[in-house]
């Protein structure tokens, strides 16, 4: 099951009792909007002007209630660490200066800051998400426990979303614009070849299938595969993969030769494949 305190995610990123000092606006200085910089770890892509304008409009009339995080850069300049949309509606807004707590944090922490503040938001879309989980992964090296720790997630949801960055471009450019929900790419994801899951990608689009119909749908496909003399193909070890897949936490085939045969263990990030090896040495 997933946690339900996602804030988790912020004490693991501040010393007992700062995010309690963040709340009651402890050690909140006022801050020249052009000496703050937008953050090189930034998982949101777009600030729809929409919405930046209507939350301009706000801060207008009430100025910004809640600081922004930013630490030292150097010079008087500072880098964003949580609050970028409300910076982008100050600027907009006319402000000179805004309110913003210091702190001092790694790259590691930066990342994983923006990531929680964003999810406790909802404001990410998945592809945004797995983007994030796999910078944390690759980049800074963490395994998939330590970025379901510090974001506050269940290790399968961190290892779900990642395996997104490895569709198609055009299917995670669908997911990005909402067409795609992440349930759905997860149903696409049930299948190997590219050109497979771009076909079919479209078929959903095209029908309008809702999550639960595209499960059906790959169901039927994979009742439709038959083998050259007709029959349904059934995988021998299907019960053993399964189990397999339970223990190591990523999928596995099994291919039945006449003599012998393969166990293809997957991974889909270089710490996955670690953490495999791990598991698999004991």
């Amino acid at each position: 099951m997933e946690k339900k305190a996602l804030g988790r995610g912020l004490e693991a990123l501040l010393p007992v009792g700062e995010e309690k000092n963040i709340n009651e606006n402890q050690d909140v200085r006022s801050i020249q909007v052009d000496h703050i910089l937008p953050s090189r770890y930034q998982p949101r892509r777009g600030f729809p002007e929409d919405e930046l304008n209507k939350l301009a409009d706000s801060v207008r009339q009430t100025g910004l209630l809640q600081p922004v995080v930013v630490r030292r850069k150097g010079d008087g300049f500072y880098e964003l660490v949580a609050g970028e949309r409300r910076w982008r509606a100050a600027k907009i807004a006319g402000l000179s200066n805004i309110p913003a707590t210091v702190r001092n944090c790694s790259d590691q922490q930066a990342i994983a800051f923006a990531l929680v503040e964003n999810l406790q938001r909802n404001d990410l879309n998945p592809m945004e998400t797995a983007q994030a989980y796999t910078r944390m992964l690759n980049e800074f090296g963490m395994t998939q426990d330590e970025v379901a720790r510090q974001v506050g997630k269940d290790r399968s949801s961190v290892a779900n979303f990642a395996r997104l960055v490895g569709l198609p471009k055009d299917i995670q450019h669908l997911i990005e614009a909402g067409e795609l929900s992440a349930g759905h790419a997860k149903v696409i994801l049930s299948l190997e070849k590219a050109a497979d899951q771009l076909r079919f990608a479209h078929r959903i689009l095209a029908g309008q299938l809702s999550v639960r119909q595209a499960e059906k749908m790959a169901e039927r496909e994979a009742k439709k595969k038959k083998t050259g003399n007709g029959r349904v193909e059934r995988k021998p070890y299907g019960d053993l993969e399964e189990k397999i897949q339970r223990r190591l936490g990523t999928k596995i085939t099994i291919q039945k030769r006449r003599r012998g045969g393969k166990i293809i263990i997957h991974y889909f990030s270089e710490p996955e494949f670690e953490r495999i090896v791990d598991a698999l040495l004991g």
